[in-house]
């Protein structure tokens, strides 16, 4: 598809105001888990960039416009690794960034990363603490059921203070009281019926 610098750079002079790229690992041939909204998955699923990378290309030819991530599966990602990822990203964005999680639905792909598919919910909410620890204390430390580290130095610190904005993307009746815990807002999952908020088991949970 087109190349992600090209596509910021028309978001850009169109004055809109953002540009969000989603996140696969990768996709499990097994298809054990069903795709959430029924049928077969769409061919994208298997060909989406790395968000860090396609947003720091986005970051290099732009200059105004919003970089966020819809969404980062901050489940399966080192919390270590994704602060000095998402930490340098704003840092050299000027305070652009906009991070987007979600727990994802293929438990197949949360496994193949060491996951427990039903703890899902339980790891975003440690990794999402954890975080904001390593992006605005000098010597972070977390001691979870799911993370755990002792005192690290972690740096580039972002720009934005307190860390670029998470956006929780999730559709259950929990969804609420997950972001007013630990994030600062909601990215509404466009695209399903209502039907399948609150019933499908792959949305609901």
């Amino acid at each position: 598809s087109i190349q992600p610098a090209v596509l910021a750079k028309a978001i850009e002079e169109r004055n809109l105001d953002s540009i969000f790229f989603t996140e696969h690992t990768h996709i499990p041939a097994s298809r054990r888990t069903p795709y959430p909204v029924g049928g077969e998955l769409p061919k994208e699923y298997i060909h989406t960039y790395d968000p860090f990378i396609a947003l720091a290309t986005c970051a290099a030819v732009t200059s105004r416009i919003k970089l966020g991530t819809g969404i980062c599966l901050i489940v399966e990602r080192d919390v270590i690794t994704l602060a000095k990822e998402t930490a340098s990203l704003d840092r050299l964005s000027g305070g652009r960034l906009i991070l987007g999680i979600g727990a994802g639905w293929n438990a197949e792909e949360m496994e193949n990363h060491g996951i427990n598919y039903d703890e899902r919910w339980a790891v975003v909410r440690e990794k999402v603490l954890a975080l904001r620890k390593l992006w605005t204390e000098e010597a972070a430390e977390f001691h979870g059921k799911h993370v755990n580290f002792d005192p690290v130095w972690s740096q580039p610190k972002p720009i934005q203070k307190n860390g670029p904005p998470i956006w929780l993307g999730a559709m259950s009746k929990w969804s609420y009281d997950r972001i007013a815990e630990y994030c600062d807002g909601w990215l509404p999952v466009a695209g399903l019926p209502d039907c399948l908020l609150y019933t499908s088991d792959a949305c609901r949970r």
